[in-house]
């Protein structure tokens, strides 16, 4: 069963939802409501990292998602905090999160994985080569499925070498980060080969660009609603493929896209094991 893991920003400024759960009882309630809709796993966040974003410092970062980080695990969800800071990992570990989710894959700051290390915490090494300021400075690729899983593959050995062993591991091809258009489009069917690379497989495309780009010839007219529906298919062909788990920030769109792919493949290996017979 692939897992769902909403999103749950307490940032001003995010790209999809940025203000609306900005203080801590509104992102906590979200995130509780979330929980309600059938997601697995909630993402605290208090950094955007949309594109050209700027940076936050640990101290605000922690200032943000600790409170709603402890007052999620204290209600027994199951939490991953969202951040490229060591201190705020660490931190938020101490608070109840499980999960530790770098979309800089621990390039960002060079004591995230001996710090992850050092705790009980799963991390997510997301594919990266760059801050937001200029994630697409550096999207040039001659094979981008082929570059992206050496260079997760090269973080898998990173993480390994700091103490975390594969089963504490988590990879992320990072669709939208440092990649443009079509070469989303090819990373995406390429899932099967980030799969092979043994460690579990998250993937997000929820409401990024490349969808908005394909739904309308000006992204700004793609709406919310449409990108959420397609994040839902999006998330349902990944599960096919066989990732671990989907990003997303409509979770009872994406769990009931996945309940019919789930159905879908049922009955067609019922329907051929019956052949078969």
């Amino acid at each position: 069963m692939t897992l769902i893991m909403g999103v749950v920003n307490v940032t001003p400024d995010s790209f999809s939802d940025g203000g609306r759960y900005a203080d801590a009882e509104a992102a906590v309630a979200h995130g509780l409501r979330l929980r309600e809709q059938g997601a697995h796993i909630l993402d605290v966040g208090g950094e955007s990292t949309r594109p050209g974003a700027e940076r936050v410092g640990p101290a605000l970062e922690q200032e943000r998602v600790l409170p709603v980080v402890s007052a999620l695990a204290e209600a027994g969800a199951l939490v991953s905090i969202d951040t490229m800071n060591a201190a705020t990992a660490v931190a938020a570990a101490a608070a109840g999160a499980r999960i530790v989710n770098d979309v800089s894959g621990g390039m960002a700051d060079p004591d995230m994985l001996p710090a992850v290390g050092q705790t009980e915490a799963d991390i997510v090494l997301q594919h990266w080569r760059g801050h937001s300021a200029d994630m697409y400075a550096r999207a040039t690729y001659a094979d981008v499925v082929t570059e992206v899983v050496a260079e997760l593959r090269g973080r898998i050995a990173a993480a390994a070498a700091a103490g975390i062993p594969p089963s504490r591991v988590i990879v992320d091809p990072g669709v939208g980060f440092g990649k443009q258009g079509e070469q989303n489009w090819e990373t995406l069917r390429g899932l099967e080969r980030f799969v092979a690379l043994g460690p579990r497989v998250l993937v997000g495309t929820s409401r990024k660009r490349f969808l908005a780009e394909l739904l309308a010839d000006d992204p700004a007219e793609a709406t919310e609603d449409r990108r959420d529906l397609a994040t839902a298919v999006t998330s349902a062909l990944a599960a096919q493929a066989g990732v671990w788990a989907v990003r997303v920030h409509d979770v009872a769109a994406t769990r009931d896209a996945l309940a019919v792919a789930e159905r879908w493949s049922g009955a067609r290996r019922a329907d051929s094991e019956g052949r078969q017979d």
